[in-house]
């Protein structure tokens, strides 16, 4: 059983971690924590409309809960993903200040060399920004930009989401059935 944590918070794109949610409740052999700052939870209501974040059986942990396995070396967790990722938790990040169980969880990854995926969710960057995601990079971590492809044709906002989604399924290293460029004909 693989075990990856799912953090979410208060960036614009409640949809990509829907799609997320989504996806990943449904794969087989993975185990999947949870855990969502306040902002998440207000982002999420008023994009979505809805508080289906509620409705999936995964493990849900709070914001302040040390507690939480992966929020130490020794658990069995191998990946956190947080998407979207806001620029103040990058930033957090990047300057290793672990102030909730997002940040500190995201300081395991990096420190035990598990995999940490940020799906960045802002526009234009600023140098502060480049620079944080830059710091992230070289300490082993991956960013990925919550930038949708077209050439799949996406023809509803789910299916531009998946086009990101799939590619954060794809790091994590789990087998996905999507669009592959020139290879779907």
């Amino acid at each position: 059983m693989r075990k990856i944590a799912l953090a979410i918070t208060g960036a614009s794109g409640s949809i990509y971690a829907y799609s997320l949610l989504k996806k990943m409740s449904h794969i087989k052999d993975v185990e999947l924590a949870l855990v969502m700052s306040k902002n998440a939870k207000d982002v999420w209501k008023y994009e979505l409309d809805h508080e289906d974040y509620l409705n999936f059986n995964v493990k849900s942990y709070e914001p302040t809960d040390y507690f939480a396995p992966f929020a130490s070396g020794s658990s069995s967790y191998e990946a956190l993903v947080i998407c979207p990722c806001s620029m103040g938790t990058i930033g957090r990040i990047a300057n290793g200040v672990s102030d909730s169980l997002i940040t500190r969880a995201a300081d395991v990854m990096l420190k035990e060399r598990r995999k940490l995926i940020c799906v960045a969710r802002d526009t234009p960057y600023n140098l502060i920004h480049l620079n944080n995601m830059k710091t992230i990079t070289e300490a082993g971590g991956i960013i990925c930009p919550a930038s949708p492809s077209f050439y799949s044709k996406p023809t509803t906002f789910e299916d531009l989401a998946s086009t990101v989604v799939d590619r954060v399924i794809g790091l994590l290293g789990i087998p996905i059935d999507t669009y592959r460029w020139n290879e779907n004909k």
